[in-house]
């Protein structure tokens, strides 16, 4: 029904033994959180009455479901830009374009393809779910609503990464750009939310275009509660809307967007001796020509010709193409762009607290599990991580993708050239993304919202986890061979890194 590209997707994916290992490993996860969270209530207080065995699973149910929102959500998105992305690299999707595949069939099942494996583990998750009204606390109406409103978000996170991926050229641009529009939808409707209140009559609207305020009316869902209720409904009519109308928008364009037009540009240059010599003669008999009109004694000779000096290369030309060219495309300037948006929203919501005094105060009074200002301090660092690593993954990947990864391993370059080159040059392209969140906490210390020690252990604690990252996407870029499997690889190890240390300290302040 969708074409040959999804049903040779779904009847690979089968045959994988990946697939059955991440369904065992997802299911199992989530299993151990439960007992985990058993072990860490049974130590404080005893479970055997019905109360606390509701409280238990009421919980975990608040726990697992954004939890599993998150994962599969990023799962997808990743999922569906690499794999437009690795298609790009190359050069196949021309091919696919050259076929009779139709447009539809092309984006819808691109789309389609990269749902299977969410939608398997979302299904997989759906009977541990359904053991958590057992314990009581829970209805299995909100575990219907729960795993609603995540199938919406899984496909709306996919159909997003489709089409960016369709639409940019470079790998790390795509999976940038998607990454910080699904943050850009998240905060719209949080800025909203704030701004009209969650008592107004609009609130439900709200819901609609907000996957966390969505989710959590799902975890409260009552037919007695007519927000949540209009809300959750309302968040899966708009959420199917757009994708259905994003994968229209794809169709219409995917033949205009591709081949690119740094595609078209490279197939018109000049690629033997022959040729170039062929274009050299035209452009001097033309020279000759009209020059002959003005000057006759003016004869242009291969000197006069215009030619661009050579550039100076450094002794790592490595890092000299990193930090002196355009390595990764001149739409970097439009990712900055968008995270100094970003920044300057979170920014503002941080100075807001400060002035209204609730960054000044502490988590264990007010009833909080963390103080109010880690939230949008840890999203922006979360944000600033993902984008390094993706940048730093697609530093080797590209060289792979492009066949030049070869060519380097051929020449005089000594590995710690290489792999220092490609380090401090992800770095220097990815500066924004490191300097603007450290600014912001020394702008925590300066407003005393924490202590100059504290700040010196957070700015000392962030340094080390961007080094670790970039050395992690670099790593991952030269130990995996396919594109798709290094970012999915390297992202997932920080993604569930950032992931682990949340439920830590969530399962610590409890």
């Amino acid at each position: 029904m969708l074409g040959p590209v999804f049903n040779r997707e779904a009847i690979v994916l089968p045959k994988r033994t990946s697939t059955f290992t991440a369904r065992g490993v997802y299911l199992l996860s989530l299993f151990l959180l439960m007992c985990t969270g058993y072990l860490v209530l049974d130590g404080s207080r005893s479970l055997a009455a019905t109360s606390d065995a509701a409280k238990f699973g009421r919980w975990m149910f608040t726990l697992l479901s954004p939890l599993q929102l998150v994962v599969l959500s990023a799962l997808a998105s990743v999922g569906a830009t690499s794999s437009v992305a690795q298609e790009k690299d190359r050069r196949t999707l021309i091919l696919l374009l050259l076929t009779r595949l139709t447009g539809f069939e092309l984006v819808a099942g691109k789309a389609a393809a990269t749902l299977l494996s969410p939608l398997s583990l979302l299904l997989v998750a759906l009977p541990l779910f359904l053991t958590l009204p057992l314990l009581g606390g829970v209805a299995p109406e909100q575990v219907l609503a729960v795993f609603a409103v995540t199938l919406v978000s899984v496909m709306g996170a996919a159909t997003v990464g489709t089409i960016i991926a369709l639409w940019r050229e470079k790998t790390f641009q795509s999976i940038a750009l998607t990454v910080l529009a699904l943050l850009f939808l998240v905060g719209i409707g949080e800025i909203a939310m704030t701004l009209t209140g969650s008592s107004s009559r609009v609130a439900a609207w709200i819901i609609a275009i907000s996957p966390p305020r969505a989710l959590t009316a799902a975890t409260t869902w009552s037919l007695s509660d007519s927000q949540s209720v209009m809300g959750v409904v309302a968040y899966c009519i708009v959420g199917t809307a757009a994708s259905i109308g994003l994968i229209g928008w794809g169709v219409a364009r995917v033949r205009i967007w591709n081949p690119s037009r740094e595609v078209r540009l490279k197939s018109n240059e000049p690629e033997t001796s022959e040729e170039i010599s062929e274009i050299a003669a035209a452009s001097a008999a033309t020279d000759i020509g009209s020059s002959a009109t003005h000057s006759p004694h003016s004869v242009p000779t291969p000197s006069s010709w215009k030619v661009r000096a050579p550039r100076p290369v450094w002794n790592n030309p490595i890092l000299w193409r990193e930090i002196r060219t355009w390595a990764y495309g001149r739409k970097v300037l439009l990712i900055r762009g968008v995270f100094a948006l970003i920044f300057m929203i979170i920014a503002a919501a941080i100075y807001g607290q400060i002035q209204t005094g609730v960054a000044m105060e502490t988590a264990g009074r007010i009833g909080r599990v963390i103080p109010a200002v880690t939230v949008p301090m840890a999203v922006l660092g979360v944000v600033s991580l993902v984008l390094t690593n993706a940048l730093a993954v697609n530093a080797i990947t590209g060289e792979r993708d492009g066949l030049a990864l070869d060519l380097l391993l051929v020449t005089d370059l000594r590995p710690s050239e290489f792999v220092f080159g490609k380090w401090i040059g992800v770095l220097y392209v990815a500066k924004e993304m490191i300097l603007l969140p450290m600014l912001l906490i020394i702008y925590l210390g300066v407003a005393n919202v924490m202590t100059y020690e504290n700040m010196t252990y957070a700015l000392i604690g962030f340094i080390n986890l961007i080094l670790f990252v970039t050395m992690l996407g670099i790593h991952s870029g030269m130990n995996y061979v396919a594109g798709r499997t290094a970012t999915l690889a390297s992202l997932g190890t920080v993604f569930f890194l950032c992931v682990g240390i949340a439920i830590c300290i969530r399962q610590n302040t409890t």
